[in-house]
């Protein structure tokens, strides 16, 4: 095995249940490769399994933060300052080819196209199934891994490309972008074609047809194929499947999981003995009493003064010493040894079995406002900006709530400036929610923004992150590393 280790070190899936008879040491109900995809409730289950990844610590925990938030002008490391050195490495845009980020989210999310890859080609095989859901559960994977590509091209750039769950050649390169972005095209558009439109009891979570969709929306328009985005945003939309709640601050409560606005989040549930739950939440947590999180992913002071005069998205984002926590627990104290302490009330959970690292905390990976905001920028730049003044002003009605006299619509047409209001209003709605650090590589103004703050900022470099160095020097000169590093 020279390469991917991340990948083929999970290629073995056994499961061990209780032997019948303790005399008999022979394994009874081992369940290898050979004899586990049978029936239909081993099908579900092995798809069930790539939706566990999306809860580990490898795929949207510490370093998934660190390079989506902690990288860009959103937010700064947070904690205390010797926590945590290599999120403040990426912070610095110091980080190197051996720093724990990029290893961590390379590791996690080949982890989940392994499992999707394992699903995708076994399902069709499992005898004696309803065929509905074979092609469902099949869909379900296929979107999964075109999530997963999607997050590594946005970090990496090329990267390998893997199709199969068990590739005959170990030195595998890397791909060009354009055709990864292809396979998750083509991914999206097959999941699309099978999934339901919505779910009930406990399939609720599960991938539907308008997030596949919505994803394809979001995936073109990053590869500035405006006018699919625009065709794929409006089907949605237009789809009456979705809205938006009536208060911002809602969506980020439990009563807000799962609602009209959500297209796709990760699943997460505390439970009092094997839980469900993650650390995403504990992370970024209030440090110390009361809360007894971590305190990372802290707003930045930028992101506290790039909010427009009474928005109420900075209240509902920021959590300050001095606060009541959003359940009304206690309120937030003072912790000497943080600076600049704030916190990201988007993250803040209620109290929970299992402790914090078993948070019970939603991730909201894609949400209506998303869509819209992606329909109003997609549209603009076809040369419909009366049409995308809809949709961008749609999001500003709801944030500015039952107070007329903040967040007026609105109303110009030069596409330039109305550029301009839909990324400063994407900043705006969607701050500290995994996205900033996409929309300024993807919109070309990572350097522009990024220098002025941090001066280590290195165009043509820091758009991407490196290839782990582990994988470089496993692949015996396959893998090519990233230009800069």
């Amino acid at each position: 095995m020279k390469s991917l280790l991340s990948y083929f070190g999970v290629v073995v899936l056994v499961l061990t249940l209780s032997c019948t008879d303790v005399i008999d040491r022979t394994p009874q109900g081992e369940y290898t490769l050979e004899n586990f995809f049978q029936t239909e409730e081993q099908a579900v289950q092995s798809v069930n399994a790539v939706y566990n990844q999306l809860r580990q610590w490898q795929t949207h925990v510490f370093s998934f933060i660190g390079m989506t938030d902690i990288v860009s002008d959103d937010s700064d490391k947070g904690s205390t300052p010797s926590d945590g050195f290599f999120l403040q490495e990426i912070d610095d845009f110091t980080y190197t080819a051996t720093n724990v980020g990029p290893a961590t989210v390379w590791e996690g999310y080949y982890t989940g196209v392994f499992r999707s890859n394992l699903a995708i080609d076994r399902i069709p095989a499992v005898p004696e199934m309803d065929e509905a859901l074979r092609s469902r559960l099949i869909g379900e994977a296929q979107f999964l891994r075109a999530y997963f590509y999607f997050n590594l091209v946005r970090w990496f750039g090329d990267v390998p490309l893997i199709l199969e769950p068990f590739p005959t050649d170990f030195e595998i390169p890397r791909t060009a972008r354009d055709e990864v972005y292809a396979q998750i095209e083509a991914d999206l558009r097959a999941a699309a074609d099978v999934l339901p439109a919505s779910y009930s009891g406990v399939d609720v979570g599960r991938v539907t047809s308008g997030a596949a969709t919505a994803m394809l929306a979001k995936v073109t328009l990053t590869r500035q194929d405006f006018q699919a985005a625009a065709d794929l945003a409006l089907q949605v939309i237009n789809s009456g499947q979705y809205s938006l709640l009536p208060s911002y601050t809602q969506i980020f409560t439990p009563e807000g999981e799962n609602s009209s606005e959500t297209i796709f989040e990760v699943q997460a549930a505390a439970f009092e003995i094997g839980g469900g739950g993650s650390q995403y939440n504990e992370v970024q947590g209030v440090r110390g009493t009361p809360n007894l999180g971590w305190g990372f992913n802290r707003p930045s002071d930028d992101l506290v003064t790039s909010y427009e005069a009474g928005d109420p998205r900075r209240d509902a984002t920021i959590l300050y010493v001095g606060e009541v926590l959003p359940d009304g627990s206690a309120i937030v104290e003072d912790n000497p040894n943080i600076q600049g302490e704030r916190y990201n009330q988007k993250a803040f959970v209620p109290d929970h079995p299992g402790g914090n690292g078993n948070g019970p905390g939603n991730i909201r990976i894609l949400r209506y406002a998303d869509l819209l905001l992606i329909a109003a920028e997609a549209l603009n730049e076809i040369g419909q900006s009366e049409q995308a003044l809809v949709y961008l002003n749609q999001v500003r009605t709801r944030a500015r709530g039952n107070n007329p006299n903040v967040l007026p619509d609105v109303s110009t047409t030069d596409q330039s400036d109305l550029r301009q209001a839909v990324y400063r209003e994407r900043r705006a709605e969607l701050a500290l929610e995994q996205q900033r650090w996409f929309d300024l590589v993807r919109t070309g103004r990572a350097a522009e923004v990024m220098q002025p703050l941090r001066p280590e900022f290195t165009a043509n470099k820091n758009e991407l992150f490196p290839i782990p160095q582990s994988e470089i020097d496993l692949s015996q000169g396959a893998l090519e590393q990233n230009p800069g590093y």
